[in-house]
């Protein structure tokens, strides 16, 4: 069976405190001392997942950052990093759009919200359907993000006023997609396997993700 591998060094210590006030550096710090295991609510969980995320993806220039509204990417400008930022400084959301942006290529990263067509909340059967055939791999994606958090992942069918069906196909195809991506018959994107090695490396002592962890039943 095709495991995830992590990679055997991958530090947590950060040395970009540099323009920071003493405020902000001291909240780095703090977090830096913190192992996930001791983090007791979501606002610390989040600062943890942006404060490595940003360590361990400097080298692509891009930041993960909290949004107030709705999530939007923006693209590097004027040498300025690239924003991956999520809703309302929710856990799920962040990990949602980090989905998002590790399958995106390296045009797609250059444009506003990564050039996706989106319908808003109200679509017809028709078009749920097409962001359901959109959403299967990011959504897959985010599962495996979540069980290597230790998090319960729920699927997102986006679409409350509208025509979303029950979401029992949706959820048959993301379950299908994590087994072809664990079993190695789909490739995982560059980042989104880079993300899960430093997390497993973190968070699980090394141990790697196993297709018995991801059942059907979860996300009903």
């Amino acid at each position: 069976m095709h495991q995830l591998q992590p990679q055997p060094e991958v530090t947590t210590s950060l040395q970009f405190n540099t323009g920071l006030t003493s405020e902000q550096s001291e909240k780095t710090a703090s977090v830096q001392r913190l192992q996930w295991t001791d983090l007791k609510t979501e606002v610390q969980q989040v600062d943890w997942l942006i404060l490595h995320f940003n360590q361990w993806f400097s080298h692509l220039n891009v930041v993960l950052v909290r949004g107030d509204f709705e999530p939007e990417y923006f693209p590097s400008i004027d040498q300025a990093p690239a924003r991956i930022q999520f809703a309302h400084g929710f856990f799920n959301s962040a990990l949602h759009e980090i989905s998002h942006w590790s399958i995106a290529g390296e045009k797609r990263r250059l444009l506003s919200d990564l050039g996706y067509w989106y319908a808003p909340d109200g679509r017809t059967a028709e078009q749920q359907t097409l962001f359901e055939q959109v959403e299967v791999k990011p959504q897959a994606i985010e599962w495996l993000f979540s069980n290597a958090f230790g998090r319960k992942f729920q699927v997102s069918l986006d679409n409350l006023t509208g025509d979303g069906g029950n979401g029992t196909t949706f959820k048959d195809n993301v379950y299908a997609q994590v087994q072809r991506y664990l079993a190695g018959e789909s490739k995982l994107p560059r980042d989104a396997k880079h993300l899960i090695e430093c997390i497993c490396a973190c968070i699980r002592s090394g141990k790697t993700l196993q297709s018995d962890e991801f059942r059907r039943e979860m996300l009903d």
